[in-house]
Parts: structure tokens; C-alpha cells; sequence
């Protein structure tokens, strides 16, 4: 072995440091949280549950709110993930943070991914018929190969 393969990092061979899950309030999300949350307490890695708050120019350009909107939905998404995290306080810890991104849910996942620097990525399964045609984010993300993903249904 050169002494350059010797001193290189291998990301990922001891286990995930860093595992992003992506919340919008679904179902599916939440399952995909509640997953993510027992993978990071095996793994006493940091859970990063990600909310990605959609840009909708077409609502902006109608004068419709999005931003208080999409800050509301953030709002209520941390409240709920702090209840939860302090009804299973005594039964197990996990460290968590909670992220938001401005943009569209797959691009919103693979820049909080990157920034994170995320070792695997959960999500939910898509609850949106239309998602079979186009594809859905949890088929685009594990298409990009960057990461492990597991998607919950």
C-alpha cells in the first residue's frame, strides 16, 4: 500500500456520522423520520431532518404569501419534532438538528446532503400519483449515486 492510499479518508467505513432525513409533514416523512431517528441511535450518528421549503414563483407573482406560508409549515415541523424528541427523551437519545432549504424538495435534499455532509439520506416514499411519470425525489436521489438512500414507505 502507497503512502498516499495509507493517509487518504474513506468516508462511510465506520458507519454513517451524519444521516439527513427529508420532513414535509406527511406521512410517509414521518415514517421516514421515525426510521432515520433508530438508524442514528444504532449508529450514534447526528440525525439531520431537513425540511425543504418550496419557492413557488407562480404563488409569489399572484401575491399569494409563500414565504409566511412555507415559515409556518417550518414552524409547526420543529414543534412537533421537539415533542417528540422529549416524549422519547427517557427511552433513547438521539442528537438531532433541524434544517431548512429554500427550493425544490430533490435539489433542497442534495444541498442539504452536501453541505451537511451527509453519510446516507432517508425519505419517505411519495404520496403523489403524477411521481410515477416523472419520477420521484427518492428515485432522482438514488439515481445521483452520491449517497445511500433508503426510501420508507
Amino acid at each position: 500500500m502507497s503512502d498516499q492510499q495509507s493517509t487518504q479518508f474513506e468516508r462511510g467505513t465506520d458507519g454513517p456520522k451524519v444521516i439527513v432525513v427529508g420532513v414535509d409533514g406527511s406521512d410517509s416523512s414521518w415514517r421516514a423520520a421515525a426510521y432515520a431517528a433508530g438508524l442514528a441511535r444504532r449508529q450514534r450518528a447526528l440525525l439531520a431532518i431537513v425540511y425543504v421549503q418550496p419557492v413557488m414563483a407562480t404563488g409569489a407573482a399572484l401575491g399569494v404569501p409563500v414565504a409566511e406560508t412555507t415559515d409556518a409549515i417550518a414552524e409547526e415541523l420543529i414543534t412537533e419534532i421537539r415533542e417528540s424528541a422529549a416524549r422519547m427523551k427517557d427511552i433513547f437519545e438521539v442528537r438531532w438538528e433541524f434544517h431548512t432549504f429554500r427550493g425544490d424538495p430533490y435539489n433542497g435534499l442534495v444541498t442539504a446532503a452536501d453541505e451537511l455532509k451527509a453519510d446516507a439520506v432517508v425519505v419517505g416514499a411519495s404520496e403523489q400519483a403524477g411521481h410515477r411519470i416523472i419520477g420521484s425525489v427518492a428515485v432522482r436521489l438514488v439515481k445521483a449515486g452520491r449517497w445511500p438512500v433508503t426510501v420508507v414507505p
